[in-house]
């Protein structure tokens, strides 16, 4: 008797990539309006747009004129949008822009009359085991997988959530390929083959890929392709059937385990990250490609938050432009985006979207503290930072340039002139206590409190996906040579051959600042935090809450460089939201977003340069993840800022630390 395959169409829908938005949105015109005449003709059952809605508003604000149509297809259960407004990555985002996404996309999708929801995690490079419990909270009940999943059949429960493991991936394109019948026919065999081996009696297969459109003649191939399956049926259907057919009459057995009643299987629960490499790619590489991406991020979503919360406690009505921020932040973070692994010129948008996020958070904030009195003493106190046009006791000088004042430029009723201009200061509150800080300074190495700190730089040969490294490739360690005090800011100054730092203190830690103009290319640069034993467990921040792992402290990735295709290194690096610590010793990071384990240290990555998106010769991935493209903006050159601080503190603790470095203008 033959299984029955449930297959649905789709497109996984990158709004930027190896190609720009606009160009990418060309294409989607010419494939969408193929889809929708295809659904409006019976020639196809449905379509799943990708688990997004803004390639359906970017479609449409092309095409106004088929609203109606898509309204209607999305009634009769043929389209199916949303929930998100935009596939993000999970682990370079926070939980606010999260439920942001979950939030406006549910609004839009509902409002185009779509009722039904899963958490589309395709091709998200692993998955947080935060989500689960988040989307629950808004009502959704379904996910679908892919990369990070180890060794689990199609049907599993992860972190409480009904969930399918998409075996083979989402990418099948065999449709749309020149071979004859015959040989789609055993291609599709050799894959059905290895997806029932984790599945039951029904199989779950995706028909599409990247930017693919429908093939005109897509029931056709499936019709003469089944007459050739001798154990299989497939059916062009919709994932919520296989979902039905699949989870629909679970029960506890007397063990306490889940049981599908229709055939007995036992499905398992898996509620821990999924973050395994064995089966698929999850190209952790992305985690600091591009580190300004991720400090801009960092920045973006910090003032945007602190903006929204400020306004809604003062009752405020900025909301219709604070969502308008939220989606170019959330646009921003789709995997190809943030990760940092598309073109030059993709890349050069997403900083003006933040530029832009930016503008709209201080403005919004600055015009609240000019207009209410309160405003004005929550962020004076707060330590967020304030525009002034003279110093002020008990604050500091953060900056000083040349502007006009405030007073000017936000009253509607005023237009500054040349004879305004005049020195505007940046002030934050200065902290009322600081540490006591033994620093110590050797050739090498930056001791404070006990802590030691020294710096690395080893060659990187890989691309925006996987870091690349040569195998007797031992690197160089910084030098000092100098170390001074700056009186005015109460800091010191410690210059080394490979940059320099300026060591400031909040209430409880010991900040850094490392400044230098980068002229090498293809470089690894690290930061290295000494703990008194060898590292086997982390803590660290994912979605606003604390995530343990494990590690192998001696495993070295130069000595386990792949030898045959498909195969990804395993790696001890890992993301990292805002802090990460161990043993009793925590970091705390603006914008930095990988670190890694080794023996009894730490390694906060500062900059990785690299030139290309994806290399077919990197050391520790067989296989391409994407164009061979070169991307000179990838290695960046030039003038480079990174920040972290450290000190002595729990995990529990940690979120005190952070708003040292993140002051909260209203408290949570």
């Amino acid at each position: 008797m033959k299984k029955t395959v449930i297959a649905y169409l789709h497109t996984h829908w990158d709004r930027e990539w190896y190609r720009e938005f606009e160009v990418f949105r060309l294409r989607l015109l010419r494939i969408f309006d193929n889809v929708l005449d295809m659904l409006e003709n019976n020639k196809i059952p449905s379509f799943y747009f990708d688990g997004q809605v803004v390639a359906l508003l970017d479609y449409l604000e092309i095409r106004p004129e088929k609203e109606k149509l898509v309204r209607e297809l999305i009634k009769e259960k043929k389209l199916f949008i949303g929930p998100f407004y935009c596939l993000i990555d999970e682990y370079l985002t926070d939980r606010t822009v999260f439920e942001k996404n979950i939030e406006i996309g549910l609004k839009i999708a509902k409002d185009f009359g779509c009722e039904d929801f899963i958490g589309y995690f395709a091709d998200t490079f692993g998955h947080s085991k935060n989500i689960p419990p988040i989307i629950k909270e808004f009502g959704i009940d379904k996910i679908m997988v892919w990369r990070g999943v180890p060794d689990l059949p199609s049907e599993f429960i992860f972190n409480g959530v009904n969930t399918v493991n998409l075996v083979r991936g989402y990418f099948m394109d065999i449709f749309s390929s020149s071979k004859t019948i015959e040989e789609k026919a055993e291609f599709l065999k050799d894959n059905l083959d290895k997806i029932a081996q984790k599945s039951g009696d029904y199989l779950l297969l995706p028909i599409g890929a990247d930017h693919l459109g429908v093939e005109p003649d897509i029931t056709g191939q499936i019709s003469a392709v089944n007459n050739l399956l001798e154990d299989y049926e497939i059916k062009l259907s919709n994932p919520f059937e296989y979902f039905d057919l699949v989870f629909s009459d679970l029960y506890k057995n007397e063990e306490g385990k889940t049981v599908r009643a229709l055939d007995g299987v036992e499905i398992p629960e898996w509620n821990d990250e999924l973050r395994d490499n064995s089966k698929t790619f999850i190209l952790p590489g992305c985690y600091s490609a591009r580190t300004r991406l991720k400090q801009y991020r960092a920045e973006a979503s910090y003032r945007l938050h602190q903006a929204d919360k400020l306004q809604k406690y003062l009752n405020a009505n900025y909301n219709s432009i604070i969502e308008y921020a939220y989606k170019l932040l959330i646009q921003n973070q789709a995997h190809d985006s943030i990760c940092g692994c598309s073109t030059d010129d993709v890349h050069n948008e997403n900083i003006t979207r933040y530029e832009k996020i930016i503008q709209i958070a201080n403005t919004i904030i600055e015009e609240l503290r000019l207009n209410c009195p309160q405003a004005e003493e929550l962020i004076k106190n707060s330590g967020f930072g304030f525009r002034s046009t003279e110093p002020e006791s008990g604050f500091d000088v953060i900056s000083v340039s040349k502007g006009f004042d405030s007073k000017i430029l936000y009253d509607t009723q005023k237009i500054p002139v040349t004879e305004d201009l005049r020195d505007i200061y940046t002030l934050r509150k200065h902290p009322s206590t600081v540490p006591e800080a033994e620093i110590n300074v050797s050739q090498d190495t930056i001791n404070i409190n006990g802590i030691q700190i020294s710096f690395h730089r080893c060659r990187d040969f890989g691309d925006t996906y996987n870091f690349g490294p040569l195998r007797d490739d031992s690197g160089e360690t910084a030098q000092f040579f100098e170390i001074s005090r700056i009186e005015e800011h109460d800091a010191f100054l410690i210059k080394s051959n490979f940059f320099n730092i300026i060591l400031t203190r909040t209430a409880s830690l010991i900040n850094f600042r490392i400044e230098w103009v980068n002229q090498l290319t293809n470089m690894l640069w690290q930061a290295k935090i000494k703990l008194p034993k060898p590292v086997t467990k982390t803590y660290s921040e994912d979605m606003d809450s604390i995530i343990e792992r494990t590690f192998d402290p001696y495993y070295d990735i130069r000595q386990h460089f792949p030898t045959t295709k498909g195969i990804e290194t395993k790696t001890n690096f890992a993301p990292m939201q805002r802090y990460v610590g161990a043993q009793g010793v925590g970091i705390i990071t603006k914008g930095l977003t990988e670190y890694e384990v080794k023996d009894n240290s730490i390694l906060i990555t500062l900059l990785r340069s690299v030139g290309i998106i994806s290399t077919p010769k990197n050391t520790t991935r067989s296989t391409p993840a994407g164009p061979p493209i070169e991307v000179l903006g990838a290695q960046q050159l030039g003038l480079n800022i990174v920040e972290f601080a450290i000190g002595t503190f729990e995990p529990d603790e940690y979120l005190d630390k952070v708003h040292e470095l993140y002051p909260q203008i209203v408290k949570e």
